[in-house]
């Protein structure tokens, strides 16, 4: 069955913020930064909660037995959920609902018909990497929605306006670029300066600067780099505040570092197929795992 295609962000559609919740507080930090998000962008919040209750407990078994303890249990995760949407922002529309399916198809389902995906993260562990593998990075893989992860340490890194910076790493073909455009809004909208990264490397071996480099860019490869970043904002909006970046060295290695300084690194991606369907590239896969700030992953469309 073919894969649909991503949908372009900034499209006129009135849709929710959808957040994964499981009862962890990771999953909460989440609603309350889909909380604050929806705020801003006056949109509402749809929280889920994805469970396999029905598949293994049956209908047959809830009607004998009355309610069943999974299912008691998923109405209070979202209850919960729900109940810090509502305190975190008042005005913000909730709804909520439990799937029974795994989270990471639920998800990656719901993200049809959302405006992002919020994803909460439990840190740095060899369990997170596993859980990170399993549903975060899957979704994000197969999100037809820019997908954000809550990175960051237990110091609370992952709330709203921390450090006062969007980051966004410019990949090879940023024209028309959704990326690009998620990370502007989110500068816009948040009236924080947007800072843009590109990461270049020299040759192994690199021959004599040509005469005609002269007063240039030390190097080629960081003069296209510095030139990729002004197509990248070409179109920006001239009351943007805009910081343009050229790292030499590994683009994952780069926006590691500088998402440090950041309160959300955004990044696009064009999934490439392979044996097991849609996935991410290195440099997306790189930053989930181990970003110090909240992560935003846009589908590319084409």
């Amino acid at each position: 069955m073919k894969e649909p295609a991503a949908r372009a962000f900034g499209e006129p559609v009135d849709l929710p913020i959808v957040v994964g919740v499981d009862g962890s507080e990771p999953s909460l930090r989440a609603v309350d930064w889909a909380a604050d998000e929806a705020a801003v962008r006056g949109a509402s919040l749809h929280l889920v909660y994805a469970s396999l209750w029905e598949r293994y407990e049956g209908a047959s078994v809830s009607d004998d037995l009355g309610t069943s303890s999974e299912e008691v249990m998923s109405q209070d995760i979202v209850e919960t959920a729900e109940w810090r949407a509502r305190h975190r922002q008042p005005g913000v529309k909730v709804t909520t609902d439990v799937l029974p399916e795994e989270a990471g198809y639920g998800l990656i389902r719901e993200s049809r018909s959302a405006l992002a995906v919020v994803l909460g993260c439990r840190g740095r562990s060899g369990a997170t990497e596993a859980l990170l593998g399993s549903v975060s990075v899957m979704v994000a893989g197969h999100a037809h929605c820019p997908v954000i992860v809550l990175r960051g340490s237990h110091d609370n890194q992952a709330r709203s306006g921390a450090r006062g910076r969007i980051v966004l790493g410019v990949s090879e073909k940023p024209t028309h670029s959704a990326g690009v455009r998620f990370a502007v809004e989110e500068a816009l909208l948040h009236g924080v300066p947007l800072e843009a990264v590109r990461a270049w490397r020299r040759p192994l071996h690199e021959p004599r600067p040509h005469p005609l480099l002269t007063g240039e860019p030390a190097h080629l490869q960081e003069r296209q780099a510095a030139e990729t970043v002004e197509e990248a904002l070409r179109d920006t909006p001239a009351d943007l505040e805009v910081y343009r970046r050229t790292i030499e060295g590994f683009a994952r290695d780069a926006l590691l570092a500088v998402s440090r300084e950041a309160d959300l690194l955004v990044v696009g991606t064009r999934r490439r197929q392979g044996h097991f369907g849609f996935h991410l590239g290195r440099v997306a896969h790189g930053v989930l795992h181990h970003a110090a700030c909240p992560v935003a992953v846009v589908p590319e469309c084409g």
